[in-house]
């Protein structure tokens, strides 16, 4: 268009309300498109914000996520409050936009929430960096860079959603038997049959003193024998062998390889757990993109004796806080005491010892299996509940 309305010189000492006025008359004479483009992505932006935000609330049960979504839904306000609410709703043509007839073929369907998160992220960061480019269109070059930080953070907040949703969509196991060959009573392969026979639904290989090779031929006898009985296969501490095993994952204590790192080598199937024994250290491990927490010590273990247990108190706090991310309760773990971690609601256990040096692994493993599942049935439903 070819008129234009120059910046006054002195708009720094015009009042709140003539500025506004003064900003509406320069920009009502530019490209009403413009305003078009930037009230259809405000409104794309806002809904996925909206979106993302139940997610954290509902799904994920995180309030951290929550919070860091609605605070950027209201910083997204104050940096399109330079328009009036008029001036977009004026702008707005629903009846002639060309685009609400276009659907995409992937449209029509989400895979499960993950999908809803992936969906809304995308959405949000292209509606940011429309309405950026739109921003400088106007000359806005303050509002612009408002809305590029805006964007940057929405990479982040994208991204914490995907690893969030990768752990979301995990299995959450009953009973992992940590299989260690000298804590054994029986010969090793004995007890690990016995311990699938009876049930058990992932196995952990911790070897700390095998050789590479030794772990590595280990690894890919336990994963042939646990896939037999649809059981997971994971290492303790050693990416390179969880790999080239094709085990289902591994698992990291604090002191091991950072789960981000790798996270990066991995793909997204690949589980990765990681030993936690404080909130602070679940939430650190569950942003890099840990799928799953060992939450622990819950008794004190002969394997670990200078650890504190954590005990019940972590463990509330944890189902508390991330509820949807699946966990093994470690440490100390048997028969006896399983009982009262699943009447807290307990859904998954981590056993050594308890079964490994048994003299009747498979019964063991059997008695831990009952109990959790005795106490999950006295657990009314939700929609029983409701």
């Amino acid at each position: 268009m070819g008129l234009r309305v120059e910046r006054l010189k002195s708009v720094e000492d015009t009042p709140l309300v003539s500025r506004r006025a003064l900003r509406y008359a320069r920009v009502q004479f530019r490209e009403s498109s413009i305003l078009r483009i930037i009230d259809a992505n405000a409104n794309r932006a806002r809904e996925a914000l909206r979106v993302l935000e139940d997610i954290a609330r509902f799904s994920f049960n995180d309030e951290r996520l929550a919070a860091r979504t609605k605070d950027m839904r209201h910083a997204l306000g104050e940096a399109l409050s330079i328009f009036p609410n008029a001036m977009l709703a004026a702008a707005r043509d629903v009846e002639g936009d060309v685009g609400t007839v276009l659907q995409g073929s992937l449209e029509s369907s989400r895979a499960g929430v993950a999908g809803v998160s992936l969906a809304a992220g995308k959405r949000l960061t292209e509606s940011l960096r429309s309405i950026e480019e739109s921003m400088k269109a106007l000359s806005e070059s303050a509002s612009a860079k408002q809305l590029e930080a805006l964007r940057y953070a929405a990479y982040a907040i994208d991204a914490a959603f995907a690893l969030r949703s990768g752990a979301s969509s995990k299995p959450q196991w009953t009973l992992c038997l940590l299989l260690t060959e000298n804590l054994c009573a029986t010969p090793w392969s004995d007890v690990l049959d016995a311990a699938l026979a009876a049930g058990v639904d992932c196995i952990q290989v911790r070897e700390k003193d095998f050789s590479t090779r030794a772990l590595l031929h280990r690894v890919c006898e336990v994963r042939e024998r646990a896939h037999a009985h649809g059981a997971a296969t994971i290492v303790n501490d050693d990416l390179g062998v969880a790999i080239v095993s094709r085990a289902d994952g591994v698992h990291f204590g604090r002191d091991d390889l950072p789960v981000r790192d790798a996270r990066r080598c991995v793909p997204p199937e690949f589980i990765i757990g990681a030993s936690t024994h404080s909130l602070d250290e679940a939430a650190d491990a569950i942003d890099q993109g840990a799928d799953y927490c060992g939450v622990g010590a819950m008794f004190p273990t002969a394997q670990k004796p200078m650890l504190v247990p954590a005990g019940e108190a972590y463990f509330n706090a944890y189902l508390a806080r991330f509820s949807s991310v699946p966990y093994l309760a470690i440490g100390g773990i048997d028969a006896s005491r399983v009982q009262k971690l699943a009447a807290l609601g307990c859904r998954g256990v981590a056993v050594s010892s308890a079964i490994c040096g048994a003299a009747d692994p498979a019964k063991v493993a059997r008695e831990i299996l009952a109990a959790m599942r005795s106490a999950e049935s006295c657990v009314p439903s939700e929609s029983a509940a409701q």
